[in-house]
């Protein structure tokens, strides 16, 4: 997500595509191909032809599959991003509140029909270190712990980076266990322990 946080698109119909068109709906195949099944499982034919484009337009857009693999985690950060945020923002302006709110996106993701967990924890797993896609997933790590790092300095944390690592641990793990064991009452103890951590480290001593 970094579930793939978005809902999947319908199934592509089997008309062809205007060109201009070609590049977005050969990403919302691919998007919903590479979430439901693993990067290497979707093939290039099949997105292409679920597509409903011709070859040569695929290729266009997307010379290598890694090029289209990294749009698709590209538009995921997007999603994902956007929904951390939000949730953040939504629990007030207090940086400390939004520490602990950035997990009601936790709780939506993993209520949602078709969720497998984050989308780049996923592509990491398939994708050797020192590949593009793998840099690219721990990119997104990065900017997520940096985001959330900035949140706890704001929130006068003793140990803003100290802080951040374990909340993104927590984080990771509860999308995890949102595809592992399907229980809605990990995204809420995942919340509580954020809520327990952050009280802990702004307190004054």
């Amino acid at each position: 997500m970094s579930p793939a946080a978005a809902p999947a698109p319908a199934a592509p119909q089997s008309v062809r595509t205007p060109a201009g068109q070609a590049r977005e709906r050969i990403l919302a195949t691919a998007f919903r191909l590479f979430y439901a099944h693993g990067l290497r499982a979707a093939g290039i034919d099949t997105i292409i032809a679920e597509s409903g484009v011709a070859k040569a337009t695929f290729y266009k857009y997307f010379p290598a599959k890694d090029d289209l693999i990294l749009a698709y985690l590209e538009h995921v950060d997007g999603v994902w991003s956007g929904q951390l945020h939000t949730a953040a923002e939504a629990a007030g302006p207090d940086p400390a509140r939004q520490l602990v709110g950035l997990f009601d996106a936790l709780t939506t993701a993993c209520r949602r029909d078709g969720y497998r967990g984050c989308a780049f924890i996923n592509a990491a797993a398939e994708s050797p270190s020192g590949t593009r896609v793998h840099e690219r997933t721990v990119a997104h790590k990065q900017s997520i712990l940096a985001w959330i790092t900035e949140l706890a300095e704001e929130a006068g944390a003793r140990n803003p980076e100290a802080l951040a690592r374990s909340l993104t641990l927590i984080l990771d793990g509860g999308l995890a266990s949102g595809v592992l064991d399907a229980d809605p009452a990990a995204a809420a103890a995942a919340k509580a322990t954020a809520e327990q951590l952050v009280a802990a480290a702004v307190a004054v001593p």
